[in-house]
């Protein structure tokens, strides 16, 4: 679930593998394509979307992915899925299949962080510890 930058408007994926989009406080399905594509995300967690088509893999079923996260300077998202992978991407990331970074996951109780590692052109990325991937 994710909150527009705005507070006007909240996201949800839901168990049909659908992205939803809702007014709020109304709670009026918003249905126009055109306006949900003009919304500003606070936050991004969802799987699913014409921003994150490249995360999916070319023989990935709907279930494989099971969480994303976008990063707090809102370039890089990270998602998990059913093989253990956690992958980094830019975003949004509206190409189909596109090549991606595989990560090494590690926490640093120290400094209260998250760390990936990754091996690609990007070198780590700090994500909040709240994130469940």
């Amino acid at each position: 679930m994710d909150f527009s930058a705005d507070s006007s408007y909240l996201q949800v994926s839901t168990g049909s593998y659908k992205r939803q989009v809702y007014e709020v406080p109304s709670g009026k399905q918003l249905v126009d394509q055109a306006v949900i594509d003009r919304i500003t995300w606070a936050t991004w967690t969802s799987v699913l979307g014409d921003e994150v088509i490249g995360i999916w893999s070319r023989h990935a079923e709907k279930a494989d992915v099971n969480c994303a996260c976008v990063s707090h300077s809102g370039i890089n998202l990270v998602t998990g899925d059913d093989f253990g992978m956690v992958k980094l991407f830019d975003f949004p990331c509206p190409e189909k299949f596109v090549r991606t970074c595989f990560c090494i996951v590690t926490t640093k109780s120290t400094v209260d962080i998250v760390v990936l590692y990754c091996f690609c052109r990007r070198c780590m990325m700090e994500m909040s510890p709240s994130l469940n991937l």
